[in-house]
């Protein structure tokens, strides 16, 4: 079993934004410290992809985390999803203790 994931939409949605900048179909999510609840997701297309990162392959699209934060988000599944609150890239991880309203931020 892969320790991350990227859904349908999720690699949908990185290849047309790949397309449009001209860039690999490449995601990268990163943790840093801050938000409000400690830890923040970081989205954006990656510019180079390290040895040691961990790669999970999506439907014409590829996701990538580096060793330090994939200790925050094993097991977890990258979406995009379009709602009322707009669109956006969302992590469900189920080492999350508590999050924020807007899903952008967690605890462990």
């Amino acid at each position: 079993m892969t320790p991350i994931s990227m859904t349908p939409n999720a690699a949908r949605r990185v290849a047309e934004i790949a397309i449009k900048l001209g860039k690999e179909p490449v995601l990268r999510l990163s943790v840093e410290g801050g938000g409000c609840s400690g830890f923040q997701y970081r989205f954006g297309l990656a510019e180079s992809i390290e040895a040691d990162d961990i790669r999970a392959q999506g439907d014409g699209a590829s996701l990538v985390v580096d060793p330090i934060s994939l200790d925050l988000v094993r097991g977890s599944a990258v979406d995009f999803v379009e709602s009322l609150g707009g669109k956006s890239f969302k992590v469900t991880n189920p080492q999350a203790q508590a999050g924020c309203g807007c899903g952008s931020s967690f605890s462990v």
